[in-house]
């Protein structure tokens, strides 16, 4: 019998699993709602489907520069490891610290709030409106309750070990492939309309903004217009986004030198297609006021009931339950690998780094859900989304960098995957996210600022914390 606890994550993922975590991470609420916001920011459909496609494409983009990367440091940690070998410890640390305060969990609190909205719609109880505890200026409502509870299962369910969160992760990832399928089918054969379709395309690059207050659009260039579009990026980007939790989990993958990079193209890939098809859809059964209006921006239960009648909103709601709660299986088991690698570098707490009987980081686990389940309770889940958007954007930029920065740093270290259109594809990244980033801090500096706010102090923190070398 052994008494040691295990040194070693075990592979047992293979390349299949991968990809389902990919693609299981990327989709959670956002396609269901976020297009309704964009609609209102740019106002036609030729817009909404440009910046549906510029996300996809720029995620893509930047999952096939992670291939290079993933393949020269195939092990636990992602993301955290790529930022330590290209720049320095204190980069990597921000990152981490980053990852734990706002990224990660916030991303998992958000998540988790998804799933308890539509949770509600099927059990009304279940909703933010029935408040159970008032103390002061805090209120405590059901659906806070709920998402916490999915959050602590997910947690002790991948404290059980790598397997069971791994059939869970796929097994709801293919129902949710499927089903999204089958909705943006559906839409087609039974609700679209030629009427519909021909008027939201009618004028289909005429820039407007929504007005919500009148009820009226207004035309929308030069600067507003940059305004617009950027603001609009942010829902398509998030909605994009936790595809990098691949190469966390790299330590427990089989072959990742190979399947990392490769289930980061095809699960980004597999996501792009699915959303640039579900919006196409809306555009085919909804009319543009619609989509900009629809109520909770729920533009997806909108498509729904034209298609399926007052069933389309209970399927939406099931469909977008099982989504979020895949999503969070996908950032839960991710996440607490960039904890357990940064305890093993001695820049989080040292329990952090230790594996349980089952070969898996549980401290990491359950720290994680106890900080996620805290940021369920502040209620600010749009904000939270602003936070974590720029953050990562910063990060997503500084990694890419980092490529160009390890091609001249270890020019002779082994690369099995390279980089696919270097340097221009990595660049355009670059710029791409850069003008993203930028326009936000201009337009949502009250969200964005706080988020870099955030991170700047991790700074004084790695200084106060590091070991005395």
């Amino acid at each position: 019998m052994e008494e040691n606890k295990p040194e070693e994550f075990k592979r047992e993922l293979g390349l299949l699993d991968g990809t389902m975590l990919v693609v299981g991470s990327m989709i959670g609420s956002g396609i269901f709602i976020v297009s309704a916001d964009i609609a209102r920011q740019v106002g036609s459909a030729g817009w909404l489907l440009l910046i549906w496609l510029i996300s996809g494409l720029i995620t893509i983009i930047a999952a096939v520069s992670y291939g290079e990367l993933s393949a020269m440091f195939p092990k636990a940690g992602g993301q955290y490891v790529y930022l330590k070998e290209s720049y320095n410890k204190l980069i990597a640390f921000l990152y981490g610290w980053s990852f734990f305060a706002v990224i990660q969990t916030g991303t998992i609190a958000a998540v988790g709030v998804g799933f308890s909205k539509f949770a509600a719609y099927l059990i009304p109880p279940l909703s933010d409106e029935n408040v159970l505890f008032v103390a002061g200026s805090f209120k405590l409502n059901a659906a806070q309750i709920v998402s916490i509870i999915t959050i602590i299962f997910l947690t002790y369910l991948n404290s059980r070990g790598v397997k069971n969160s791994k059939i869970l992760q796929t097994v709801l990832t293919v129902i949710k492939i499927l089903s999204l399928f089958g909705l943006i089918v559906f839409g087609f054969i039974l609700a679209a309309k030629a009427d519909v379709w021909n008027a939201n395309w009618a004028d289909a690059w005429s820039t407007k903004a929504f007005n919500t207050e009148t009820g009226s659009w207004l035309p929308i260039s030069g600067t507003a217009l940059i305004t617009g579009i950027s603001a609009a990026m942010v829902g398509s980007l998030f909605s994009s986004d936790a595809w990098v939790g691949v190469t966390f989990i790299a330590g427990e993958i089989k072959n990742p030198k190979r399947n990392v990079g490769l289930s980061l193209f095809l699960g980004t890939f597999i996501v792009t297609v699915i959303y640039m098809l579900a919006n196409v859809m809306y555009l085919a059964v909804i009319p543009m006021q619609e989509i900009a209006t629809a109520k909770s921006d729920r533009v997806a239960v909108v498509a729904s009931q034209y298609t399926f009648g007052d069933m389309g909103t209970i399927i939406i709601a099931v469909m977008i339950m099982i989504s979020t709660f895949a999503c969070n299986n996908g950032l839960i088991m991710a996440g607490a690998r960039v904890y357990y690698t940064m305890a093993k570098d001695g820049l989080f707490f040292k329990k952090a780094a230790e594996l349980n009987d089952a070969s898996v980081p549980a401290w990491a686990l359950w720290a994680q859900c106890l900080w996620a389940s805290l940021l369920c309770l502040t209620g600010k889940y749009g904000d939270l989304l602003d936070f974590v958007i720029i953050i990562v954007l910063i990060f997503y930029i500084l990694t890419i960098y980092g490529i160009f920065i390890l091609r001249h740093k270890m020019p002779d270290i082994e690369r099995p995957y390279k980089a696919f259109g270097y340097p221009y594809l990595p660049f355009l990244y670059i710029i791409i996210a850069s003008a993203v980033c930028v326009s936000l801090l201009f337009t949502k500096f009250s969200t964005c600022g706080w988020g870099v706010l955030i991170m700047l102090t991790g700074i004084p923190i790695y200084y106060l914390s590091k070991p005395k070398e």
